[in-house]
């Protein structure tokens, strides 16, 4: 049977000293790692390394980069952690042309505006001037422009903005490849038919319909065109069933035209 080693108390004495500083020691260690590191927060936090550094904007088209940016009161002056996404989106949101605003913020320090504008459906003109016709049926009267833009049909004679409303809620169920297809629309009430509107294609059609069947009829406007002779121009009526009227030739100015029906 092997006898037990024992170790003196004398012996045991330098080691748990040992084992106990280097204990101390990790402790100080960590004691001033966390220390110093809540230095260089405090002055990370109060120099201009914490500031914005970039400011990016995206998904705008009508509305100026620097606008949106002057809009959000954000600058390169603003500490990166006290800007508040919310309250930046409320304030560029007071843009009319605006719709919704996220603000994404990126580190180490950037941040990001991603915008989403009301749709412009048309434009009308007033005192030789031109304003932009919003989705939501409101005219942009701030903005003044000496031509259209091109990016929407021009609106003529709409005097009443109850029919304009709805005009423009039509206007939106379109789409944009049949939008871009009309450079006017006029407004042409009778007694019978007070939503009645006629078109000026940038093809070279007139189209005769209704302000209440005007999204659903015009959808089919490609399909019709192609059904018609390319070489022969005139008025494509949209409002009850669909047919094509074609314009008199000079030898005709009687009023005689010729009606083809299309399917």
């Amino acid at each position: 049977m092997k006898e037990k080693k024992i170790v003196s108390i004398e012996d045991r004495i330098p080691k748990l000293k040992e084992a106990r500083k280097k204990k101390a020691n990790r402790r100080l260690i960590l004691y001033l790692s966390f220390f110093f590191i809540l230095i260089l927060l405090i002055l990370y936090l109060q120099s201009s390394l914490s500031n914005v550094h970039n400011i990016t904007v995206n998904g705008n088209e009508h509305v100026n980069d620097q606008d949106v940016i002057q809009m959000s009161g954000v600058s390169s002056k603003d500490n990166f952690w006290k800007v508040n996404g919310g309250e930046v989106a409320s304030k560029i949101e007071q843009h009319e042309e605006i719709k919704s605003v996220q603000v994404d913020k990126q580190l180490p320090a950037s941040i990001t505006f991603e915008i989403e504008e009301y749709d412009r459906v048309g434009y009308v003109q007033n005192d030789g001037s031109y304003y932009p016709i919003l989705s939501t049926g409101d005219p942009l009267s701030s903005l003044e422009l000496k031509s259209p833009a091109g990016d929407a049909p021009l609106l003529i004679g709409w005097d009443k903005p109850s029919y304009l409303e709805e005009m423009t809620q039509e206007l939106q169920q379109l789409p944009q490849s049949v939008t871009q297809l009309i450079s006017e629309i006029h407004w042409t009430p009778t007694d019978k038919n007070p939503y009645k509107v006629h078109l000026y294609m940038n093809d070279g059609y007139e189209v005769e319909g209704s302000i209440r069947s005007f999204s659903d009829k015009m959808k089919s406007y490609p399909s019709i065109v192609s059904q018609l002779d390319s070489s022969k121009k005139g008025i494509i009526h949209i409002d009850v069933g669909a047919y094509f009227e074609e314009y008199s030739s000079d030898e005709e100015e009687e009023g005689e035209k010729d009606d083809e029906k299309v399917g």
